[in-house]
């Protein structure tokens, strides 16, 4: 009788997956925005807005170069002023405080005017990655006209005197509704937030 012998030849196998998991990854956003209103004489609002702003290019690098490089750093300002109409085209990110051909400033030269000199932002505490000023600023105008929006300026060189073209050009924007008539005696209020 014949034998049968079954073999058995043993294999060891591994298998690998590889998962890929998607990256994880965080964007910033510089994201400023304005809130104004309007008031007359008697205190009764004409008009209330918002702005979404473009922060400028120039903001963000001094922003940066404080915040990551600065060992000791002061700021000058932030000083807020208002947009006139006259001579308007655009508002762009490469808009700098000593040009800007797209905007003129309101308040000496091009109307409206009011009272002098621009207005300085104070700013509360830090809180959810927002900063905002800490009252709003009122520009009590002295000089009928149409305002576009706003800016704010900081750094070295900024001066609280209107139609100044030193420091740093942080933000400037235009009224979402449109532009704004304004007359001698109104006041214009204007809040401002920044958030990261």
């Amino acid at each position: 009788m014949d034998q049968h012998t079954e073999k058995m030849n043993p294999r060891a196998t591994v298998g690998a997956d590889v998962v890929r998991i998607a990256s994880v990854s965080e964007v910033l956003k510089v994201r400023g925005r304005y809130h104004a209103w309007c008031v007359d004489r008697f205190g009764r609002e004409k008009w209330r807005d918002d702005i979404e702003n473009t922060v400028c290019t120039a903001g963000k690098n001094l922003a940066l170069d404080t915040i990551l490089a600065g060992s000791s750093y002061t700021v000058v300002g932030p000083y807020m002023g208002l947009i006139s109409s006259v001579s308007y085209s655009a508002i762009a990110a490469a808009d700098t405080q000593a040009s800007h051909a797209g905007w003129t400033e309101a308040g000496v030269t091009n109307a409206p005017t009011y009272t002098i000199p621009r207005k300085t932002a104070v700013f509360s505490s830090a809180a959810a990655g927002a900063k905002a000023l800490s009252s709003a600023l009122a520009f009590a105008i002295t000089g009928s006209g149409t305002i576009k929006g706003c800016f704010l300026i900081y750094g070295t060189g900024a001066l609280t005197t209107i139609d100044n073209t030193a420091g740093t050009l942080l933000s400037a924007g235009l009224f979402t509704g449109g532009d704004k008539v304004v007359a001698n005696t109104d006041t214009v209020n204007v809040s401002w937030s920044l958030a990261l």
